[in-house]
């Protein structure tokens, strides 16, 4: 294959050089080696390996706003005649955990086929925290009033792995993922990356090297604020940088006009005989258009390297689209009637695309948050109807939104519960919305990664192989099992794998550091406890898997076994609090709930609902704030109101001295085992589908807050049952800070 980036005199150079067995200069490098790099960025550690673990994908809830039966629009998929709800055709993802393990498991695992029979992922977005200072806190609502909500572990690890080190560690972490994005994008797909004037040129080398210089599509500049923050030294940061690149030369693009304002109006000035403007183009190539093969000729008396071959030009000066200028010049018209609109720049300041401002109505108190309008155009641009987009730092939603608005499906995944909780609220919104409409919509499901994160693959592929760091893993697991033991108060034991200890005859697990408990771990638990004799067990861990069934503890109770959930809290890693035995290691919330029956309807009330959270110690907040000073903090499951007085008088007020002020959400699956889990798994090189025993929850009604409407209903709606029987209802409460508890009744109906 000819190289036509080499002139000829390039090309015999280099035959000759070749051929007397002289070095060739580096710059030819990547004109003549196929797949070398033209610019390569280097860094301590930096890796060209591609993740290749593949974890099953569990599926925790399905929501799918019922339809109506008479509406005929819904020839997209499949649909139940008797519940309205989708049964067949691409259900859309929202992906809770960590995104590169996450994109590895689509790469490789079995929901590839499914992407690919969806036509593949034509678009991603990504808005991956570049700001130094984004640690993952937000402030949530409560009341009138509002907490910082802390990080979780998981959430401190990621924005470790991102800016512990600098640079250095944000670079390893985007190229890592955006090799698998590469990997996983169709080849006609494009990938837009959201960052600031701090990354961008770190962004773009990382993108050169992953997607090619040749790929790089544009440098788009967003206007993300009108009142840009004063600076003590320098100039107030007034714009973002959105970087286009697309996988390869054939790439969808659609191309986006804006509207016409006062200053693109005045462009069709001029007016014809009938009154319509217009304004006028070149006729003539200018010199980058010049070209060996574009003869001049003449027409109307004028010889110049025209545009347009002579026949075109005459059939437009038949159609009076030729404009002659007072210097006797001639150009084109261009009519305003024949145009969509003002054609849009990579400068991106217009008032369809304005900054995002807290009064919005789409505002959802998410910190990063970013206009739909700016996700509209960009999805718009780079994809069709009916074909897939994707975004893996899905934050508050806004790209699942626009997607499911603009007829698009979708995969979207975050690491953070709070930021799967705020899209789940949001995405319910649009389902309601679009129903009320009349509009078509998908169901959505809500996953994570079975046998959760890296212990999960730990297990299946085993430690590394070198000794020293096998040494070093087991030696900091100890460490840390012994310090989780060392602040509940338990006793060390190696004698009752996979329990690490016991507190008086109660056995304990400690999950990892750096993952959540999984509902695997838990049913290995159970069955450990039964087969050695064990009554109680106590579970400790930081995170616990989304979902995890709430059948396990009535399962534990059948069988004469108490399992109780406890979180383990970040004050363990505080010597002075373990020394002081002030640690509290609180249970998973509670709920309770009362079924009403009424023939063949049942309905659901909230009664009570509590959690036992605690992110800092009131008393060292009384001891340690300032004369007049006033915070928020949670403490022992409540948030409390701390002020002190210029005297040094303490005065608290509990801000959630009501149990619903917890709640942010809930709903009920009102026929809990009509879904069993199905998954598609491969033995022996056969590809089959097995059931897991599990249920999935569909999500039948739901109650929630949002920043318009801070409202709560305590009563669901009566459903109706199709024949009489023993039904099993779930009921889901998710808290302030995005954590759900579930439960599960029994009722009899007819």
């Amino acid at each position: 294959m000819v190289n036509n980036n080499l002139s000829e005199q390039e090309r015999k150079q280099l035959a000759e050089s070749i051929l007397a067995g002289d070095l060739i200069p580096a710059k030819y490098g990547p004109s003549i080696v196929e797949g070398a790099r033209e610019l390569e960025l280097v860094w301590p550690g930096k890796s060209d390996h591609v993740e290749q673990i593949v974890l099953p994908f569990q599926s925790i809830e399905q929501i799918d706003e019922p339809r109506e039966k008479d509406i005929s629009e819904l020839s997209l998929f499949e649909f139940d005649n008797d519940s309205g709800r989708q049964i067949a055709g691409w259900s859309n993802k929202l992906i809770w955990g960590d995104n590169k393990l996450i994109l590895s498991s689509l790469n490789s695992g079995q929901m590839r086929s499914e992407i690919d029979e969806a036509g593949g992922i034509k678009l991603i977005y990504i808005d991956p925290p570049f700001d130094v200072g984004y640690d993952f806190s937000m402030e949530i609502t409560v009341g009138a009033n509002s907490v910082n909500k802390e990080p979780s572990v998981l959430e401190q690890l990621a924005y470790r792995d991102t800016w512990g080190r600098g640079a250095e560690s944000f670079v390893n972490m985007l190229s890592e993922r955006l090799r698998l994005m590469h990997a996983l994008l169709s080849g006609d797909g494009s990938i837009f990356l959201h960052c600031d004037s701090r990354t961008k040129h770190l962004s773009r080398l990382v993108l050169d090297e992953i997607f090619g210089s040749s790929n790089f599509r544009s440098e788009i500049i967003w206007k993300k604020t009108n009142s840009p923050k004063a600076q003590a030294k320098g100039l107030g940061a007034q714009y973002d940088t959105i970087i286009w690149y697309s996988k390869d030369q054939n790439f969808t693009f659609n191309q986006p006009f804006r509207s016409f304002d006062e200053k693109a109006l005045k462009a069709y000035s001029l007016t014809d005989e009938n009154g319509d403007r217009f304004q006028t183009t070149s006729l003539v190539a200018a010199g980058s258009q010049l070209t060996p093969d574009r003869k001049q000729f003449e027409f109307r008396g004028v010889t110049a390297p025209w545009l347009y071959k002579l026949e075109t030009l005459m059939e437009m000066d038949r159609e009076g689209l030729i404009y002659q200028t007072s210097t006797d010049g001639l150009r084109k018209k261009v009519y305003l009637k024949d145009v969509e609109g003002v054609l849009v720049s990579d400068i991106w300041v217009d008032e369809d695309v304005p900054p995002f401002q807290g009064r919005n109505e789409e505002n959802v108190d998410y910190p990063t948050q970013k206009p739909e309008s700016l996700l509209e155009r960009i999805i718009k641009m780079a994809s069709n109807e009916g074909e897939l987009v994707a975004d893996f730092f899905v934050g508050s939603g806004t790209t699942l939104a626009v997607a499911e608005k603009s007829g698009r499906k979708w995969i979207g995944a975050d690491i953070g519960r709070f930021a799967i909780h705020t899209s789940r609220k949001r995405l319910i919104s649009v389902q309601r919305a679009r129903k009320d409409a009349g509009l078509t919509y998908r169901s959505f499901e809500i996953l994570n990664l079975g046998g959760y994160q890296r212990q999960a693959f730990m297990n299946t592929v085993g430690l590394p192989e070198e000794a020293n760091t096998k040494s070093l893993v087991v030696k900091r697991r100890e460490a840390f099992v012994d310090l989780v033991l060392r602040a509940y108060d338990g006793l060390k034991s190696d004698q009752a794998a996979p329990f690490v200890g016991f507190k008086g005859n109660t056995a304990i697990y400690v999950g990892q550091i750096d993952c959540a408990i999984s509902e695997l771990e838990v049913e290995n638990c159970i069955r450990h406890a039964l087969d050695l004799g064990i009554s109680k067990i106590d579970l400790l861990g930081f995170e616990f898997e989304m979902g995890i069934s709430p059948l396990l503890a009535d399962k534990a109770k059948e069988s004469g076994l108490t399992l109780t959930l406890r979180y383990i809290p970040n004050e363990i890693f505080d010597a002075r609090a373990v020394a002081s035995s002030s640690v509290s290691f609180f249970e998973v919330g509670y709920v309770e709930i009362e079924p009403q029956v009424n023939g063949l309807e049942a309905r659901v009330t909230l009664l009570d609902f509590g959690v036992f959270y605690r992110q800092e110690d009131a008393d060292v907040v009384e001891r340690t704030l300032k004369l007049g000073a006033t915070k928020i903090i949670v403490d022992k499951g409540q948030v409390l109101k701390i002020k002190k007085a210029k005297s040094g008088e303490i005065e608290r007020e509990n801000v959630t001295s009501n149990w619903q002020d917890w709640i942010d959400y809930w709903s009920i699956d009102f026929n809990f085992e009509s879904r069993p889990e199905i998954v598609r798994v491969i033995e022996q090189e056969l590809e089959f589908e097995k059931t897991t025993g599990r249920f999935i929850f569909e999500n039948d009604w739901q109650s929630f807050r949002t920043s318009k409407n801070r409202n709560l209903e305590l009563n669901s709606v009566w459903h109706q049952y199709p024949k009489k029987g023993s039904y099993k209802i779930a009921v889901k409460v998710i808290d302030i800070f995005g954590n759900d508890t579930t439960k599960v009744i029994q009722v009899k109906v007819g």
